[in-house]
């Protein structure tokens, strides 16, 4: 019973390493131009040793955005089992919450950001815009003036660009973190304000 686990621990980290290695050449090369054989060279397998995982790069792309992005399904689901309409503080707490998920997943977003076209190409591109319209919908009234609708996404916006603009400024990433999430949060509050 042991052995098992300790394989499927074996087998667990091994597809981490593939997706770790994967985004990083993603990242730094872009998509487009990593080959499976690069990412097995990396990780100094067998091509048929990351066919075993995955057969393809979409796949390993798949993998790796549907584990980070679990957290914003989570964040959503727990959103809609708000009173509706959802209260100011729900709203605020929502972009609270999603700033940490920011943090955890800054590779993969940093990523989507750099690629963006290879990303509206794919599935995952597609679900993630799918994702971001559900965070909308929580946060925005849909009775509320275009103007506070807008705020609404802006906040939204303001997280994503946020990680990539300010990364490269000096000081803190905390303080940077913490003073976007502020100005998202002001965007949401003033949109709510006119509810």
């Amino acid at each position: 019973m042991g052995t098992g686990t300790g394989n499927q621990q074996r087998r667990g980290d091994t597809r981490q390493r593939i997706q770790d290695v994967a985004l990083e050449l993603f990242a730094a090369q872009g998509y487009e131009k990593t080959s499976l054989r690069e990412i097995a060279e990396h990780l100094e397998v067998t091509k048929a040793a990351l066919y075993y995982h995955f057969k393809t790069k979409e796949a390993i792309l798949t993998s790796i955005f549907e584990d980070l992005t679990r957290p914003i399904d989570e964040l959503i689901e727990w959103g809609h089992q708000q009173p509706q309409p959802p209260s100011l503080e729900v709203r605020q707490q929502v972009l609270r919450r999603y700033s940490e998920i920011l943090v955890h997943a800054a590779p993969f977003f940093r990523f989507m950001q750099e690629n963006q076209a290879t990303m509206r190409d794919l599935k995952a591109g597609e679900s993630f815009k799918e994702r971001m319209f559900g965070l909308h919908e929580i946060l925005k009234d849909p009775d509320a003036p275009m103007a506070d609708q807008v705020r609404c996404f802006s906040a939204l916006f303001t997280m994503h660009a946020g990680m990539f603009v300010l990364k490269d400024l000096e000081g803190d990433p905390e303080e940077k973190r913490k003073a976007i999430l502020e100005v998202a949060i002001d965007l949401v509050t003033q949109a709510h304000s006119g509810d």
